[in-house]
């Protein structure tokens, strides 16, 4: 049976995390690195789903490959793991803004690895010396996390019997981390956008006015523009926010960092177990690539995990049979929509894709088919307002670039 052969350290008990640990390398008769004594080899340098690799070669039956130990440094970057063209031009944008105290958005499915981008961008500042903070908005009850971000005095609620120093404070001359800023309830937002532009706060229960430096990295897996349009975030503070925005790619779209993910994951879990792993079946790495991976790079380290908890021996076992049933993306198990809220999407979509112009040749009406005073009349019956206005009353701009004459609610949330 084919293999992928890894040079993994090979861990004798004692703590997993000492340097002194033996290696576990490829020696001697090339026939003994074959799984299951397969035949003596002729060793040959091919493509393997974008990583180089050396693939020795069995009368042109069975192959035993090796990565090349080369290719990619894990600890490189913050222990972000791949070499590809997408995650390159990502870790050239951190690169970029590091330097500097703007504020960054990160932007990307959950599982991505956002929190190890963001403590990059913090681990490249002028700030690495100081504190970095981390505040997962969706992890804590709405009555709490004011608390925990601008801290509380003595008897500010029930409850409050000292004061308590919020991440805020924490975080001065620092960065600060918001994971999962789109879950923050509407009222806190206002506090936060003041925060962004002064730099300045109260803690709950006090009157007395604090200033900080810190520098805010915020990160989200959901569509702040859209949330924007359901009054469910405040336009000027996604603006505030979304000074730098980085996108982070889908593990789907960087299949080439996979095997490098799998070496470095088995590496991990191997160490903690105290398990010898240094090989993977080729069709197992293969099935591996391919899969889309809907929970990105945390379901693959899972999966991994899983593998080596269940392997017997040096061999890397992994349930390929269990992929197959997990939830592909864009298929997830929710209720049907109505038609106002199919129709509703729809429009908003067109009107996104127009810039919010209703008429003219290259219009909204024109591409749904209406006329303005019906698109006009249909966006208010299911209450589509424009972002990003200054008023609840909003002229939109005609496609011949003069005013338009239609009014339609648009504008700022309180």
């Amino acid at each position: 049976m084919a293999s992928i052969s890894f040079a993994f350290p090979h861990v004798h008990g004692g703590d997993s995390r000492s340097t002194s640990d033996p290696v576990f390398k490829l020696k001697g008769n090339p026939s003994h690195w074959l799984v299951d004594n397969e035949p003596p080899i002729i060793k040959e340098t091919v493509s393997h789903s974008g990583t180089e690799i050396i693939a020795p070669r069995s009368n042109g039956v069975n192959e035993d490959l090796r990565l090349d130990e080369e290719i990619c440094n894990e600890a490189g970057f913050e222990g972000i793991v791949g070499q590809s063209a997408v995650l390159r031009q990502v870790l050239r944008l951190i690169e970029t803004v590091a330097t500097g105290d703007s504020t960054v958005l990160l932007l990307g499915e959950t599982g991505t690895g956002k929190e190890l981008i963001a403590r990059a961008i913090h681990n490249r500042s002028r700030r690495k010396e100081r504190n970095f903070v981390k505040l997962n908005c969706a992890a804590i009850p709405t009555g709490l996390l004011e608390s925990e971000l601008f801290g509380h005095e003595r008897g500010a609620f029930t409850g409050a019997i000292a004061q308590k120093v919020g991440r805020l404070e924490l975080a001065d001359r620092g960065s600060l981390f918001l994971d999962e800023i789109g879950d923050i309830p509407l009222e806190l937002q206002p506090k936060l956008l003041r925060l962004l532009q002064e730099r300045e706060f109260e803690r709950l229960g006090s009157t007395r006015t604090q200033r900080v430096d810190v520098r805010v990295v915020a990160a989200t897996h959901r569509d702040l523009e859209g949330m924007i349009v359901e009054k469910q975030f405040r336009s000027d503070l996604y603006y505030r926010l979304n000074v730098f925005p980085i996108s982070i790619p889908p593990l789907r779209e960087r299949p080439g960092d996979i095997p490098q993910l799998v070496r470095h994951f088995v590496q991990h879990a191997a160490r903690k177990m105290n398990k010898a792993i240094d090989a993977i079946p080729c069709e197992t790495m293969d099935a591996l690539t391919q899969y889309p991976w809907p929970g990105n790079i945390r379901e693959l380290e899972n999966v991994i995990e899983r593998a080596v908890i269940l392997s017997p021996g040096p061999v890397l076992r992994v349930p390929i049979q269990d992929l197959h049933t997990r939830i592909a993306p864009g298929h997830k198990h929710e209720r049907s929509q109505t038609l106002e809220e199919v129709e509703r999407k729809h429009i908003v979509t067109t009107l996104r894709e127009t810039r919010w112009v209703l008429s003219g040749p290259r219009g909204a009406a024109t591409r749904l088919g209406l006329n303005r005073a019906t698109l006009y009349f249909r966006m208010k019956k299911l209450g589509i307002v424009r972002p990003g206005t200054e008023s609840w009353n909003h002229e939109i701009t005609s496609g011949t670039g003069r005013a338009g004459q239609s009014k339609i609610l648009a504008g700022e949330m309180s």
